[in-house]
């Protein structure tokens, strides 16, 4: 059954709003977060198809699900993180506007355009990144070892920005094969439903997710350590993107760019990630 674009955009804002609005209930969006939710949902359902409704759907819960796990453990050690788990507006943004823009570019150039290949490819590689950046926080934190900076190797804090640890290079890794492999299984259910038949060529878009997800995950890390705006407590004596310290101590300028927040730096990790994604398939197409 087919609709025409004003019906599909119709149902896709509408499925994007129910989505969001369970998510609200429970505790994993903000108000905010919501109405950033449905742009970003409502374009990629109803522009994107039934496949790339899945993939995203696929990165939000798994996110969402390992959100919740430890989650006051966590809440502790992501003292310096601007932000709690419960994501609002710019951070749905972040996370999933290159992809809700990329659904807007596929549904006006369709299918059967040649540059249909690279954008889907592109947004594999958008979603991947936003995937393998959000294990690498929600699982990487939880490591017994401090992380360090990837531009030094100076051991810091748990949570900084910039900071790697091994834990969170395998969440990082796994989080893009993951949405590889569920991109596969998507693909194979929707060329089943259509000729009858596997597409077991496809297979290339496990590796490609991968590569794409653990490129913008580490390009996320390198504004991390050298660009992201930072600040500094000085009762503390700490690092942080607080405006306002745990403590109650507003904390004042230390360095990097003003206006490149965290979740700005999520965006262009996700960039990144889309760039890889699109280049990569230019060597398997």
């Amino acid at each position: 059954m087919s609709f025409s674009p004003a019906i599909s955009l119709a149902l896709g804002f509408l499925l994007a709003a129910v989505v969001g609005l369970v998510a609200q209930r429970r505790g994993a969006l903000r108000p905010g977060g919501v109405l950033g939710a449905t742009l970003v949902g409502g374009f990629v359902f109803g522009l994107g198809g039934p496949t790339w409704a899945g993939v995203l759907i696929a990165f939000f819960l798994s996110s969402t699900l390992l959100s919740f796990f430890r989650r006051e453990h966590k809440s502790a050690l992501l003292a310096t993180a601007a932000k709690d788990g419960r994501r609002d507006f710019r951070q749905t943004l972040a996370n999933g506007g290159l992809a809700a823009l990329l659904a807007i570019l596929a549904g006006i150039v369709t299918r059967q355009s040649p540059w249909y290949p690279s954008l889907a490819l592109a947004y594999l590689g958008a979603i991947s990144a936003a995937t393998a950046d959000t294990w690498a926080t929600e699982l990487g934190v939880l490591s017994p070892q401090p992380p360090r900076l990837l531009t030094t190797g100076q051991p810091v804090p748990a949570g900084r920005s910039g900071a790697v640890s091994r834990y969170g290079l395998a969440a990082s890794l796994g989080g893009g094969l993951f949405l590889g492999l569920s991109a596969f299984v998507l693909i194979q259910l929707a060329s089943l439903l259509t000729t009858g038949e596997w597409f077991l060529q496809d297979w290339f878009v496990i590796p490609l997710c991968a590569v794409a997800g653990l490129t913008g995950s580490l390009f996320d890390s390198l504004l991390g350590a050298t660009l992201q705006h930072q600040r500094y407590c000085p009762r503390c004596h700490a690092l942080t993107e607080r405006s306002i310290h745990t403590c109650g101590t507003g904390t004042v300028y230390r360095r990097g760019i003003l206006w490149l927040d965290n979740d700005l730096v999520n965006l262009l990790g996700t960039v990144a990630g889309a760039l890889t994604g699109a280049l990569a398939g230019l060597l398997v197409m």
